[in-house]
């Protein structure tokens, strides 16, 4: 993109951006664009690849996805400000969006707010770094990508048969001497929640949940289900961990055997560490099985997913 082109893009995506708290823009756009609307409307398309109206809706849920996890406001009206005429319609619009109902988005803590676009122009945080669409933290950065990438991993393996899932594969994943050897991409994406699901057992003070043998269980589907909602209280309890400063106060984990005490932070650490191996494990599955992922599960990618708005240049 010439850098003509470049500006222009950037002046108009900046009308549609600074519109996002008016009810109605209809007509309004073209006139602060200082073009007429045919003009307007030809030079949108061309440049920035998306309508005026696309774009402008797309905004507002990133907005709102963002005031969902990160806001206490409640999610009417969030619905409202997003130009949402009911609970119900922003509920489906959400969904539709973003994969999960804004009630369970808000109880997944920090999340990428998001959605593709074909311009690189999206939503940035009030009061956000210049690169940063939140002004992220370590734990922010390490904890979404370990959702991010394993969220992106299942989506990739439903994808695949049952018997690809179940391919004796050469990629050892046995990380710890309790565990049993996983043989297969199911076996390693099973293992990677289910150890969400106990230390957010642990953290919350759950049972030992149960390790699932039916198939049922264990589809991709079922999996990315477990796994959201695991992930979910764990990281809701990692929040509380973070606000008061507390990752070197100590929790009992009564689910070992003998009971262990370790810190948050300690806990927290240990469950990166191994489940970046299997997530990159399990990437190095899907590939093998002929399926392309993109990235390399690196936290700079999921940084990259979650960059505030601001321009740049489409390849072409």
């Amino acid at each position: 993109m010439a850098e003509r082109d470049k500006r222009e893009a950037e002046r108009l995506s900046a009308v549609v951006l600074e519109s996002l708290d008016e009810e109605s823009v209809k007509g309004k756009l073209p006139r602060r664009a200082l073009r007429s609307r045919t003009q307007f409307y030809r030079l949108f398309r061309a440049l920035i690849e998306e309508t005026p109206e696309a774009m402008r809706r797309r905004l507002l849920l990133e907005r709102a996805a963002w005031q969902v996890s990160r806001t206490r406001l409640s999610v009417t009206e969030i619905a409202l400000e997003a130009g949402y005429g009911s609970l119900e319609a922003f509920t489906r619009a959400f969904r539709k969006a973003f994969r999960v109902s804004p009630s369970l988005y808000r109880r997944m803590g920090a999340q990428p707010i998001h959605l593709p676009a074909p311009n690189g122009f999206h939503f940035c945080a009030p009061g956000s770094k210049s690169e940063g669409a939140l002004a992220m933290d370590l734990f922010d950065r390490f904890s979404g990508t370990d959702t991010w990438h394993t969220k992106k991993l299942l989506e990739a393996a439903a994808t695949l048969t049952d018997a690809q899932l179940d391919k004796r594969l050469g990629h050892p994943a046995k990380l710890l001497p309790w565990e049993k050897e996983p043989e297969s991409l199911r076996a390693v994406l099973e293992r990677l929640v289910y150890t969400k699901e106990v230390w957010a057992a642990a953290l919350l003070g759950g049972e030992m949940p149960e390790e699932k043998k039916g198939k049922e269980d264990l589809t991709a589907a079922a999996l990315l289900a477990r796994f959201e909602k695991a992930d979910g209280d764990y990281l809701r309890a990692l929040a509380e961990v973070r606000k008061r400063g507390g990752w070197d106060d100590t929790f009992i984990d009564a689910l070992c055997e003998p009971a262990e005490t370790f810190t948050f932070g300690g806990m927290f650490a240990h469950v990166i560490t191994f489940n970046t191996y299997r997530r990159l494990s399990a990437l190095g599955m899907l590939r093998d099985l002929g399926v392309k992922v993109e990235g390399f599960g690196c936290p700079t990618e999921y940084e990259m997913a979650v960059a505030p708005w601001r321009p740049v240049e489409v390849a072409r």
